[in-house]
């Protein structure tokens, strides 16, 4: 009898001490605070009604980032809190990160355009770790060098080094390179240029886009005609706004695929892909937002987990400790491509694999395989450590 009340107070000190200790656990829980920040934006014209404009880019794959740290969190102690800055259309940028400045967060996911963004990093003074989601400006990954800035998205370098790597492979060595009007349009297009140069392709003509937009006359009239050029195997559109290049495909004067902006694009992310897993974080995504995952969110997704990755190892949440583990050999990510993510240390550039796709499939995903580098793959796309200035 004696022993069988000994045993239960053991049981009953050994649940209280359990008790005690989760409760204890949960009350020294590490607080991570993410900032999201971006701005509202007016709606552009759409090209289709089927294509609906979607106002919160970016915010969504944050939130499913989070979710998946605080997964993690549960078992190391850390709890990671979104603070969402969505500045209106007309406000001011820049008051709104100094404010977060001066409130002392560091860590900061931005989705912003690329003047924005080169106005709050100038603001930030080494201030905040910044995770750039919405630019693929090639000025900030070589010789316009942002410190404290990783940025998750590819670069048009990337992108167009990745279409340049499948066409070598498919043999289709000249180009026709048709240009928007838009500034994006004519980098772009120097992207291009520079893939072209790099992997022996050959540009035999080149176009300025400067016909009316509008889709019936274009479709019938204008691109038969402005397609008369001498022969070439693929046509390059360089028109990031999309205000002219879907109009292209089966319309030119000779039968040829269209790549670039349109047609067989290069891009981070796709609804198509499926490998690697990624059919999960499709579903999951798709559960929780209610569409597909864009290019913004994918990046927006990786840059909170890799904070949450960053935080995990180190168990410090400081801006500079963060950055350097991120930029350290010790950081990988799983992307769902294929091959761990890392950032390069000169530029803070992520690099991962490109995907080729067309509107409803997935073709390849650059690096292709015999395309060699003495270190890293995922470096023969966009500028190499010995190309850039930045250090």
């Amino acid at each position: 009898m004696m022993f069988v009340q000994m045993r239960c107070l053991f049981i009953t000190i050994l649940f209280c001490t359990s008790l005690f200790g989760a409760k204890s656990f949960a009350a020294h829980k590490q607080e991570i605070v993410i900032v999201y920040l971006t701005q509202a934006e007016s709606v552009p014209v759409a090209l289709s009604n089927l294509e609906p404009y979607v106002a919160d880019k970016g915010l969504q794959g944050v939130l499913l980032g989070l979710k998946d740290n605080n997964t993690t969190g549960k078992f190391t102690g850390q709890n990671y809190i979104l603070k969402s800055v969505i500045v209106p259309e007309q406000g001011d940028v820049s008051l709104a990160y100094t404010e977060l400045l001066q409130a002392g967060h560091q860590l900061i996911i931005v989705n912003l355009p690329a003047d924005k963004l080169l106005k709050i990093q100038q603001l930030n003074k080494a201030q905040a770790l910044i995770f750039d989601v919405a630019t693929r400006a090639d000025a900030f990954r070589n010789h316009q060098c942002l410190n404290d800035v990783l940025h998750l998205l590819p670069s048009r370098a990337m992108r167009a080094d990745a279409l340049a790597q499948y066409m070598l492979k498919k043999r289709w060595r000249r180009w026709f390179l048709v240009v928007g009007a838009m500034p994006e349009d004519v980098l772009y297009a120097q992207a291009i240029k520079r893939a072209a140069k790099r992997f022996g392709m050959k540009i035999v003509a080149e176009k300025q886009w400067l016909h009316t937009y509008d889709a019936r006359r274009t479709a019938q009239s204008d691109i038969p005609v402005f397609t008369q050029v001498d022969d070439y195997d693929v046509l390059v559109v360089a028109d990031e706004q999309g205000l002219f290049g879907e109009y292209i495909s089966y319309r030119s004067w000779l039968p040829r695929p269209v790549i670039g902006t349109q047609g067989l694009v290069a891009t981070a992310w796709h609804e198509a892909h499926e490998q690697w897993g990624a059919v999960q974080i499709q579903n999951r995504f798709r559960a929780m937002a209610g569409r597909k995952m864009t290019e913004q969110d994918y990046a927006a997704y990786l840059a909170a987990r890799s904070i949450g990755e960053a935080v995990t190892r180190t168990h410090l949440a400081e801006a500079s400790k963060v950055k350097a583990y991120l930029l350290s050999d010790r950081f990988k990510l799983q992307g769902y491509k294929g091959k761990p993510l890392t950032f390069r240390s000169w530029n803070g550039q992520l690099r991962q694999p490109v995907l080729l796709a067309a509107p409803k499939s997935l073709v390849t995903a650059p690096p292709l395989d015999g395309f060699l580098h003495p270190k890293n793959i995922l470096d023969t796309l966009g500028y190499d450590q010995p190309e850039t200035h930045c250090q």
